[in-house]
């Protein structure tokens, strides 16, 4: 296992953000009708994204593993938002594996749903939020 992973956010003017991750950068924003400029997807948006390319690429690999066609993989992800408190309340993927034959479904399922991300969702992490001893002295 690899370890702790060094990623670093830092505001860009506006509503926007822009992550540092290993050489590559991500960028985040708002709508317009949230008064953001809509220049990229917003942060809870690139969390929807991270579980979809994780199945994806669980999905991807399983294929390729047992030498089967991976043209035309596609997950599409919708999610639905929950209130007290505010937050993602549910999500639905769809996978659509036409390279899939009828005989591997049970097994192909089983290993996209434990991607690292999902397996994330089910066993959550402890989150601890802590302010730079900097800003802790000026405030």
């Amino acid at each position: 296992m690899p370890g702790p992973a060094a990623i670093t956010v830092r505001h860009a003017g506006g509503d926007r953000l822009v992550a540092a991750v290993r050489g590559h950068e991500v960028s985040a924003d708002q709508p317009l009708d949230d008064g953001g400029e809509d220049t990229a997807p917003t942060p809870t948006e690139l969390f929807v994204v991270s579980l979809g390319a994780c199945v994806a690429f669980y999905a991807e690999r399983f294929l390729r593993r047992h030498r089967l066609a991976t043209e035309g993989l596609l997950v599409s992800c919708s999610y639905e938002w929950a209130e007290d408190p505010h937050r993602v309340g549910s999500l639905e993927l769809i996978v659509d594996a036409p390279g899939l034959p009828s005989e591997k479904r049970v097994a192909f399922e089983r290993v996209i749903e434990h991607c690292t991300i999902h397996n994330t969702l089910h066993h959550p992490p402890e989150v601890r939020i802590r302010l730079a001893a900097a800003a802790a002295a000026a405030s």
